[in-house]
């Protein structure tokens, strides 16, 4: 069995070489090896079909893709599994090619003394021998303070401030003679058609085009409503107040 210094981590080797890839426990960056070509896969079948992306010298790079990195002690089963076949020369090999790895591995990570995690540069406060986890780096912590609290006054302020002072004013957003978008101004962009709003002679509320009765008191917005002076028979506009003939004041 392979024993590393941290359980977080993968191993890549094919038949044709070796690779290990060793994860951060906060972040999850992993550090790959450098690839390590098999004697034995050079001596009986050469270096044909080499698998590929896989690199010849040791880098870090980003986040793993997705869950965390799997210990080879919990799956075991599984490399042995993708081993199996393998000669005993080339077994060998691959527990030297991990030492190795181990080795090159290491030198980027720190394991804290709080927590017992392996970490790297990123994720280790090396004033406090800890990880960031257990002991923050303070002018870190106090910058992302700083940033909350500057947001937080950002938003209040939004909150408070007046960013429009326009009229606000019912418009026709769809015209109702062809209907499309009509425009911010007094005619429909498309076909010309009066946009200005209808008053309801009943109650007085403001009415796109077309509609056919008051969204208000339900009146009819196409024909004027009337009433009849009792006196002279006269017909007024629903809403009058006294008789336009006659002087009469018109029961509403």
């Amino acid at each position: 069995m392979l024993q590393s210094f941290t359980r977080n981590y993968e191993d890549n080797s094919t038949e044709a070489g070796f690779q290990f890839t060793f994860y951060c426990d906060l972040c999850q960056d992993g550090y790959k090896s450098s690839f390590i070509e098999s004697e034995t896969y050079k001596k009986n079948r050469g270096l044909r079909n080499l698998a590929r992306g896989v690199g010849t010298i040791g880098s870090f790079f980003g986040g793993k893709v997705g869950s965390l990195g799997y210990s080879l002690e919990r799956s075991g089963n599984i490399l042995s599994e993708r081993f199996e076949g393998m000669s005993p020369e080339w077994h060998k090999e691959h527990e030297k090619a991990f030492e190795h790895a181990k080795n090159e591995a290491q030198r980027h990570f720190h394991r804290c003394h709080g927590c017992h995690s392996w970490v790297c540069d990123a994720c280790y406060n090396e004033d406090e021998m800890l990880c960031t986890d257990c002991a923050p780096r303070q002018d870190v912590t106090v910058a992302k303070a700083r940033a909350e609290a500057m947001r937080r006054n950002i938003d209040e302020v939004a909150e408070t401030a007046t960013v429009w002072k326009g009229k606000l004013e019912s418009k026709t957003v769809v015209c109702q003679n062809c209907g499309k978008p009509a425009g911010t101004g007094k005619f429909c962009n498309n076909c010309g058609a009066l946009l200005d709003l209808n008053t309801c002679s009943n109650c007085g509320a403001k009415n796109a085009q077309g509609v056919r009765f008051c969204n208000q008191c339900g009146a009819s917005m196409i024909t004027p409503a009337l009433i009849r002076c009792p006196v002279c028979n006269e017909e007024n506009p629903l809403g009058t107040k006294f008789c336009g003939n006659c002087g009469n004041k018109l029961q509403l």
